[in-house]
């Protein structure tokens, strides 16, 4: 195969089973299209990592614990950069950045939530500080680096992102006025995270009057609560109206950014690069609208969370549909096959396996791992103040193995939940008293997994600044 250029497109937070939501979507893509792949970690810092090494949460060792992506592995774009591609990032998500050690191996990082981009945030020290504390910590900011960068950082911070866009119309500005412009005659790789459809679910209202409910008007569908810990922790009541809203809302986001990723596909038509990239679109994670009685997507490791969408266009990815069990730590190894190159570092550490359509490597069950709960309790204590008894369940890890039939789920607590996913795609029955042969293998099968490499054990917290703290809150990432 020649030198391909290579996309990928992560839509921060989209579930297999709500994407795509227009008809026509399909037709755009005409690639590959795994319809039982799973991510291994339900958010989006490790979910994030195991893309990157081709490795799980236990292996790169970043999670609610450690939020930080190490060094002690290589990444997908160090290796391609060392391979002769341009290497670009295009950012939506704080977690996926610098500062949480994304940036390795990337010729160009850009950052969407700044107008200029700068190691210095702004961002929202006026809300987060009173009195002469505010002052110190705006003076300390404006004066660190490029003083004029974090002004104007900080006023389109507050002022001027698109209250209906999650960043989703500036990212593709951006990669268009890129593309365009570009003189370097080898081939790119360009990781993008778009952030829509995460929380808060707020689209432009002509795509969303596409999806409310009849007799609900956007105004109303704005004011719908969107406070996951609220209602997790019991503070806010949500009604079975609210979540129906919620859900359209959610799939309204989707519609939107639907148009802005077929957008990137014809700009790479337009410019010639369409036929010589390999193009992959997928989501980090799912979400939970009211499913399992939770919000966002933390605590649990149903399918709601783990299912994602997996497109694959390009070189010997044909239109058609793999019915086989694929894991997102697959892509490495994937791409690297795809585009004939050999880094025997990577695949000494890869955990993931090439599903290139002429290798006959399959897989038996896919796994995933919630380390750590996020936010802690400690973090939702002090956002909401006395937390009921029951959410302290949450305060637990846990580990899944899932078959094409069932699906296992581990707590470090003690618990123990099995469903037959033919049975119970929802996952309301648990099996675990009815099918002890089941349990007992599933149990057996994740141990030897567990057992079967080296885990990076980190428990030290990361220090990140006050900014960054601040727009992780407002994805809903307590700190």
């Amino acid at each position: 195969m020649p030198e391909h250029n290579i996309v990928i497109l992560i839509a921060d937070t989209l579930r297999y089973h709500d994407f795509p939501v227009s008809s026509h979507f399909n037709d755009h893509i005409l690639g590959t299209r795994a319809t039982q792949a799973f991510t291994s970690a339900p958010w989006t810092l490790p979910s994030h990592a195991s893309i990157f090494t081709g490795t799980t949460p236990s292996k790169h060792g970043a999670h609610a614990g450690h939020k930080h992506l190490d060094n002690n592995l290589i990444t997908l774009p160090e290796i391609l950069q060392t391979h002769d591609y341009e290497t670009v990032a295009v950012s939506n998500n704080t977690w996926i950045s610098e500062e949480f050690g994304f940036g390795r191996g990337f010729d160009t990082f850009y950052k969407n939530w700044q107008y200029v981009q700068t190691t210095t945030d702004l961002g929202k020290i006026a809300q987060m500080e009173n009195g002469l504390d505010m002052f110190k910590k705006a003076t300390k900011a404006v004066l660190d680096g490029n003083p004029i960068a974090n002004i104007l950082n900080a006023v389109y911070g507050q002022f001027f992102r698109r209250a209906n866009d999650d960043g989703a119309a500036r990212t593709n500005k951006w990669i268009k006025d890129w593309l365009t412009s570009r003189d370097d005659s080898r081939p790119f790789f360009l990781f993008v995270n778009y952030l829509e459809p995460h929380l808060e679910y707020r689209p432009p209202e002509a795509h969303a009057k596409q999806y409310l409910p009849e007799g609900i008007t956007y105004e109303d569908a704005m004011e719908t609560p969107q406070d996951a810990w609220g209602y997790i922790a019991g503070t806010v009541e949500m009604t079975d109206e609210n979540f129906e809203i919620l859900r359209a809302l959610y799939q309204a986001e989707i519609s939107y950014l639907e148009e802005k990723i077929e957008a990137t596909i014809n700009l790479l038509k337009a410019e010639g690069e369409w036929d010589d990239t390999l193009f992959i679109v997928t989501s980090d994670h799912g979400e939970n609208i009211g499913e399992h009685g939770l919000m966002d997507h933390q605590y649990a490791l149903y399918d709601t969370l783990l299912h994602v969408p997996l497109y694959v266009h390009g070189g010997p990815f044909e239109d058609n549909v793999r019915k086989d069990l694929v894991q997102l730590i697959d892509i490495a190894p994937t791409i690297l096959d795809t585009i004939n190159i050999d880094a025997p570092e990577a695949h000494d550490q890869f955990q993931g396996i090439s599903f290139h359509p002429d290798t006959n490597q399959s897989r038996e069950y896919v796994t995933a791992e919630y380390i750590a709960p996020q936010p802690s309790m400690d973090a939702l204590e002090t956002k909401i103040g006395d937390l009921p008894e029951h959410i302290y369940e949450y305060d637990r890890a846990l580990r899944a193995i899932r078959t094409h039939q069932y699906k296992y789920i581990r707590g470090s607590d003690g618990t123990h939940e099995l469903y037959d996913i033919r049975d119970d795609p929802d996952e309301q029955t648990n099996l675990v008293d009815t099918k002890p042969d089941v349990v007992e293998k599933l149990d057996t099968t994740l141990d030897e997994w567990l057992n079967s490499f080296e885990k990076t054990e980190r428990s030290e917290d990361v220090l990140m600044d006050d900014d960054t703290r601040s727009r992780l809150e407002d994805l809903g990432y307590l700190q």
